[in-house]
């Protein structure tokens, strides 16, 4: 098993095109605190000292990379995406075969999430290596509501031992890629790598990282990730 000092390749998926937001520019370039979202992360992932290297998956008509192959010393590489951000991700994990190999752990993180700190980083690669693998996430806090059809409150679900999945996840490339194939072979559309992970018949430890990991999904949320972008490190 790796130690926790060791650097650890990060896969960014960044292949999609912010339907949400509408116009021609995919959100991840749009602009936030002068300079590109999808920068902001980057760069974050970069500076820390156990991130070796990160993988970018873009879209194949993507003219707006900036084509920079390194940050802060550390080695960029990109690789094209998919339709889906599972497949993104599965790709950006095929990119590291020949750089890792499948027994070391390597992150996963949201292209999207720019205010990351790094204390959570290092905290969950330190607990997560020796369980085997497992994510940031957020315990929910807030009274859940189950709705109806007509939008109605039905019911009030319970919240104790829900978590929001947040990102990094952490987990061996090898298994990671075979729970992902795995999944897509099912025709199970995953919405992260965990879920891939848990349907594999793995148990990701969930490490508790900070609310203002936020990812950045609406036009209102760029105005909070500037605000934390100037708190967070």
């Amino acid at each position: 098993m790796p130690s926790t000092d060791a650097a650890l390749w990060c896969v960014v998926p960044a292949a999609g095109r912010g339907a949400r937001f509408g116009g021609d520019l995919p959100k991840q370039y749009l602009p936030l605190a002068g300079k590109p979202l999808l920068l902001h992360t980057l760069e974050r992932l970069a500076a820390h000292p156990l991130i070796a290297g990160l993988v970018v998956a873009l879209a194949a008509d993507d003219a707006r990379w900036p084509r920079f192959s390194e940050l802060d010393g550390k080695p960029v590489a990109t690789t094209t995406g998919g339709d889906g951000r599972a497949d993104s991700v599965l790709a950006g994990l095929r990119a590291l075969r020949g750089k890792v190999d499948d027994f070391h752990f390597v992150l996963v993180h949201d292209a999207a999430r720019p205010c990351v700190r790094a204390a959570d980083i290092s905290r969950l690669i330190e607990h997560g290596v020796p369980a085997g693998g497992g994510l940031l996430g957020a315990p929910v806090r807030d009274t859940l509501k189950r709705a109806d059809a007509q939008g109605r409150a039905a019911a009030t679900e319970p919240r104790e031992a829900r978590w929001r999945a947040l990102t990094p996840q952490l987990f061996r490339l090898g298994e990671l890629v075979a729970a992902l194939e795995s999944a897509h072979a099912a025709g199970v559309a995953v919405t992260d790598e965990a879920m891939a992970m848990e349907l594999a018949g793995h148990k990701p430890l969930l490490v508790e990282g900070g609310e203002d990991n936020i990812k950045v999904t609406t036009p209102a949320d760029f105005a909070l990730a500037e605000f934390l972008l100037a708190r967070t490190a």
